[in-house]
């Protein structure tokens, strides 16, 4: 099992018994507040179970059916946790508003608050170790599971302190409203894991400083050559791909032009991991009216 399969899997157990954790505390205390948060629990277990599916999905070699790989596996597994995520937002809404329609106090808020807490810290060291990683391997799919375990913790302090508040002050309405504020907040974060997977089924182009480094690296190695044009990029997964048009001199061997095609790659590969790389030689009758030389280089997307 590769090391993205084993933290997707690792994400499973983490998920179940922080699950178990805050519905201990949920159950102690018939807390709206922290049954919102126990509710959040089980969308981020079914999260990790299509995380996992998608890890191994994405990290099949490419086939006759699918020769460019199988690396947007991920951006569906991360919008599927998008439209869960705003799921749970409306179950947690809508007992809000019960427990506002019919506030009932909270039972023994401390033992509630000290049992929450573990789970709190828990996603929270888990959280860091997911994107930490997730980034290092280029995973959207842990990356995007990392970040929302991430929220889940900013949310369940948010309720700890409240439920302390509530415990001090006897404004048992407030559980409700902390409720709705945890819903509102999940909802954020599902539209945002939507918005960027949708922009990577899209093709979206490489980040500005990314772009940067891959124009660096053709400028650097393309001695010899009298233009570059049409550069273009875009993900999938965790695999950069970039093509563009190469310009030589016309009476250039075949040999030349693909030892300047090969310094290109290797400084390319050098800059963006993962890179998948298709170069098109052109003759310098094919040079364009509008383009440039390599010293600067003419893009689109």
């Amino acid at each position: 099992m590769g090391n993205t399969r084993r933290l997707a899997a690792g994400s499973i157990a983490v998920g179940i018994f922080v699950l178990a954790v805050k519905y201990a505390a949920y159950h102690v205390t018939g807390s709206i507040a922290l049954y919102s948060d126990a509710l959040e629990s089980i969308i981020n277990v079914v999260t990790a179970v299509a995380a996992l599916i998608a890890v191994h999905v994405s990290s099949q070699p490419a086939d006759s059916n699918h020769p460019y790989g199988h690396q947007k596996a991920e951006y569906f597994s991360a919008v599927f946790e998008g439209v869960l995520i705003i799921i749970a937002a409306g179950m947690i809404l809508r007992e809000a508003w019960g427990g506002f329609l019919a506030p009932k106090a909270i039972e023994a808020p401390i033992v509630g608050l000290l049992i929450n807490s573990v789970a709190s810290a828990t996603n929270a060291a888990w959280s860091f170790v997911l994107i930490r990683y997730g980034r290092r391997y280029r995973s959207l799919a842990l990356v995007a599971d990392g970040k929302h375990l991430l929220t889940d913790v900013f949310t369940s302090v948010g309720v700890l302190v409240g439920i302390l508040v509530v415990a001090l002050t006897g404004l048992i309405v407030l559980d409700s409203v902390l409720a709705a504020i945890v819903a509102l907040n999940i909802l954020w974060s599902g539209w945002q894991l939507i918005r960027d997977s949708v922009a990577g089924l899209m093709d979206a182009a490489v980040s500005p400083e990314t772009l940067a480094r891959i124009e660096h690296a053709i400028k650097d190695q393309s001695d010899g050559a009298l233009e570059a044009h049409d550069l273009r990029t875009r993900h999938a997964g965790h695999v950069t791909f970039i093509d563009f048009h190469l310009v030589v001199p016309g009476q250039m061997s075949v040999v030349d032009a693909h030892e300047i095609c090969d310094r290109i790659e290797a400084a390319l590969r050098s800059v963006v991991e993962g890179a998948s790389i298709a170069i098109h030689v052109e003759p310098e009758v094919k040079a364009k009216p509008q383009g440039v030389p390599v010293l600067s280089l003419r893009r689109y997307g």
